[in-house]
């Protein structure tokens, strides 16, 4: 059988993104036979007097010599028409931070396939690395979909399955399943040649397998008032936190002062403790010793915090931290709702 010449010239794509999810995806479709042509991510916008963040998927389109577009609006009227003098085959999306309407996606042959950090349809949304740790996940993984307006919903073409460790960070856990996205991405990109040489040329191509709508969980953006601790949960559930807002709001208690205010206290390490045979009241500082300090929780579970970061300082362990403190056995520490009351 003769070798199709087209699918050894590979695709024009066009990848879409902003946050490094993507990096080692970008990296390995400029090593391939596809022709990466542009890439599109979100505009810079910076807070007064501070500069904009790092944008990880522009500093690789500039190194790479390739044309950035930052558009406002991805739907635009001029953006599609810039997006149309491109004769995209594909459009390569992750963590992009727009959805795409129909009208977009069709621009390329196509269409578009998304990177996502879970297995759809569980932790559809903008944080699903966190989410799936939050949720007690024992596995997590990487889906490629081909695009549909809706949020993460289009037909499944390829999965990767790793497992979550029981230690294991946000921060840990999210570089890997970049790179399992980076097989899955390829794969599907093959996926997608073989189905549009299979079918007729006055019919769309579609592939992959629907997701189960009834199955679909939600992965929503994290705020930074999601890292205040609610010392009210179970002590299990908050180092479950601890791990997914890791690095980013980070699991944060607050200290009251003598003046009536308080201070951040980031719990940057904790573990589980034996639960006590009487429950304290949440919050209470139970024990002290040479590792640290353990915190009551809800349902009379208890918290060991092994390492912080006081407010405007380095990190240290949690011994060190005590030598300085008045934190004591029998200190209580500051509730979210607590917080929440006060500025009502």
């Amino acid at each position: 059988m003769m070798a199709d010449p087209n699918a050894a010239a590979g695709l024009t794509v066009v990848v879409m993104g902003t946050g490094p999810f993507i990096l080692p995806t970008f990296a390995a479709l400029l090593a391939s036979r596809h022709r990466v042509v542009a890439v599109v991510t979100r505009p810079e916008r910076a807070a007064r007097g501070r500069r904009p963040p790092a944008n990880p998927m522009r500093q690789a389109a500039e190194a790479a010599g390739l044309p950035v577009l930052a558009p406002a609006d991805v739907n635009a009227a001029d953006t599609q028409a810039a997006l149309a003098a491109l004769q995209p085959d594909l459009f390569v999306v992750c963590d992009y931070g727009q959805i795409l309407a129909d009208a977009t996606l069709g621009i390329a042959a196509l269409g578009g396939i998304n990177l996502h950090g879970s297995l759809l349809p569980r932790h559809r949304g903008a944080a699903p690395v966190q989410w799936a740790i939050l949720s007690g996940d024992a596995t997590t993984g990487v889906s490629t979909i081909h695009m549909t307006p809706a949020l993460d919903a289009g037909n499944v073409i390829t999965s990767r399955q790793t497992a979550i460790g029981l230690r294991e960070t946000a921060a840990e856990l999210e570089p890997r399943l970049a790179e399992l996205g980076v097989d899955a991405v390829l794969e599907a990109i093959e996926t997608l040649e073989v189905t549009r040489r299979q079918t007729p040329a006055d019919q769309p191509v579609s592939c992959g397998v629907p997701q189960v709508e009834t199955l679909a969980t939600r992965a929503p953006r994290l705020t930074k008032q999601d890292g205040l601790v609610d010392w009210s949960l179970p002590a299990e559930h908050l180092d479950r936190r601890r791990r997914a807002l890791d690095p980013w709001p980070r699991l944060t208690a607050l200290l009251p002062q003598a003046d009536g205010s308080s201070r951040r206290l980031v719990l940057a390490d904790t573990v589980v403790a034996p639960p006590a045979a009487a429950a304290e009241p949440p919050g209470t500082v139970v024990a002290t010793d040479a590792a640290g300090f353990v915190v009551a929780c809800g349902g009379g579970s208890r918290l060991a915090v092994r390492q912080v970061v006081p407010e405007g300082r380095r990190l240290m362990t949690a011994a060190e931290f005590l030598r300085g403190s008045p934190i004591r056995l029998g200190s209580r520490l500051v509730a979210a709702d607590d917080t929440a009351s006060k500025s009502r």
